[in-house]
């Protein structure tokens, strides 16, 4: 059976740490880090387009080698990531650390 196992370690993990709230973050910050983020979604927005088209171009290596492409997996994966980051700092509001620009 080739099917990946989903009782076993996978790929990708998310965490989210729970904030010390009065020592971590800012009080007022929260007013104003959906205004600090608008550069995230713009570059985000773009970055999902292509994500969508990695997808489907994807879909088709998958269905024709049974192999994800390392490079698309690495990609789509790092827009996910850049995303949960911005949505960790402007919506989730769990950390006051501004997120970088990178899909690392």
């Amino acid at each position: 059976d080739e099917y990946p196992s989903t009782d076993e370690d996978q790929a990708v993990h998310i965490d989210f740490p729970y904030p010390n709230v009065k020592r971590d973050l800012n009080r007022w910050l929260p007013l104003v880090k959906w205004l600090l983020a608008f550069p995230h979604y713009i570059v985000l927005a773009c970055l999902f387009v292509a994500a969508v088209f990695c997808t489907i171009f994807a879909w088709f290596a998958i269905l024709f080698t049974g192999r994800y492409p390392k490079g698309l997996f690495d990609f789509v994966v790092g827009v996910q990531r850049w995303a949960l980051r911005v949505s960790a700092y402007a919506a989730i509001l769990v950390t006051d650390k501004y997120p970088p620009f990178s899909l690392d």
